[in-house]
């Protein structure tokens, strides 16, 4: 495809609808030594619009099982033209693994998007009133990138304390653009902290994890900001701990809502061998397709109920964003609360997500 500056300036491309559309890549970077950013366009002319913080989800044929993963965009929506994910390599993860040993220039994917809530509100953007505060663990950092080159390229003065947790200097993405950033905004600070000097003998950031003694003398203005966590689990369920214990206002406290891939996305979990409340009402769900039934509790999620029937339903992010465990429902109904998994269209055809949906009577699902 070759489109002029000319034929852009007359006839500025059509939105991207967020239905799914082929990328092509068309740049790869290493970040860190397991870390790897895709740049990706559209085939046809688009213009991408999202908010910073908003994730896309890939659609792929892995060794023929198909899988959707959510990788946040960690690009700027203010240069419209391409988009830019960066994925970690994770030991025994099917997609990141095949991301990084398959994606190069001229790879083209299947994706659906922009979806996610954990960004600015929708309408102009300006300068927020309140200082922001950006935590961020490994690859965690990606959806905090993006709202600070939105900063950068909108050229407005946010007071940002951006703080960041890696295991070696090694080991922080995007190293050298967050000391670009600290330069070109006047009120934005990025802090490192690391667990080790690794191979990096003539550091002198900040040694250690992230405690709550560290957060207040790095900023101490701590419970008069906003707060934005991105990390695995274990990073943000610290840093809810450490916020608590301060007596931080939690309503200011915004956090990533779907987890990263792991090698045991499709294992079953702990809590599949907890029973079912007693007091609970229990419906009938049927597997039309498997020829199987088993009982769900209405104050579960239907994917839980199958896990515990010991069924194995492909899932990843458990909180109806990536719609990986998608089904469509044949009959009955359900209490869906999903995260952006769905589109309307689909919803309106009769998919829906078993991790996030609750029954409200016996259901069959075509499955």
């Amino acid at each position: 495809m070759t489109v002029s500056y000319s034929d852009l300036a007359e006839a500025p491309p059509p939105a991207w609808g967020g239905d799914d559309e082929w990328l092509e890549c068309v740049r790869v970077r290493d970040e860190t030594h397991d870390v790897r950013s895709f740049v990706l366009r559209p085939l046809q002319a688009r213009s991408f619009r999202y908010r910073p913080g908003q994730f896309i989800t890939l659609r792929l044929d892995i060794a023929g099982e198909h899988l959707n993963r959510c990788y946040t965009l960690c690009s700027s929506p203010t240069r419209p033209d391409t988009l830019m994910i960066t994925v970690k390599r994770v030991p025994g993860g099917k997609v990141s693994n095949w991301l990084h040993d398959h994606v190069k220039p001229g790879t083209r994917l299947s994706a659906t998007g922009p979806a996610g809530s954990f960004c600015f509100p929708a309408g102009p953007v300006k300068v927020p009133a309140r200082g922001q505060l950006y935590l961020s663990g490994g690859s965690g950092i990606t959806p905090l990138m993006s709202m600070s080159r939105a900063w950068a390229d909108l050229g407005l003065d946010a007071d940002v304390q951006f703080m960041h947790a890696a295991r070696t200097p090694q080991d922080i993405v995007f190293a050298d653009e967050l000391k670009l950033l600290a330069r070109s905004l006047p009120r934005w600070r990025a802090t490192m902290v690391c667990e080790g000097r690794g191979d990096t003998p003539g550091y002198s950031g900040l040694l250690g994890r992230l405690s709550l003694p560290l957060l207040r003398a790095q900023v101490p203005d701590l419970l008069e900001r906003e707060v934005w966590c991105c990390g695995p689990a274990p990073f943000m369920a610290a840093v809810r701990g450490m916020l608590a214990e301060a007596g931080f206002d939690m309503s200011r406290y915004h956090e990533e809502s779907f987890n990263f891939e792991t090698p045991a996305a499709d294992a079953p979990a702990a809590a599949q061998t907890q029973p079912i409340s007693t007091g609970a009402k229990r419906f009938a769900i049927t597997l039309k397709t498997r020829g199987e039934r088993f009982e769900c509790g209405a104050d579960e999620t239907l994917l839980k109920a199958a896990q515990r029937a010991g069924i194995r339903w492909p899932f990843s992010c458990s909180s109806g964003v990536c719609g990986t465990c998608r089904t469509r429902k044949l009959a009955g109904e359900v209490e869906m609360k999903q995260g952006g998994g769905l589109r309307p269209r689909e919803v309106a055809q009769g998919w829906m997500l078993p991790c996030c949906s609750k029954p409200l009577s016996d259901v069959e699902l075509d499955r």
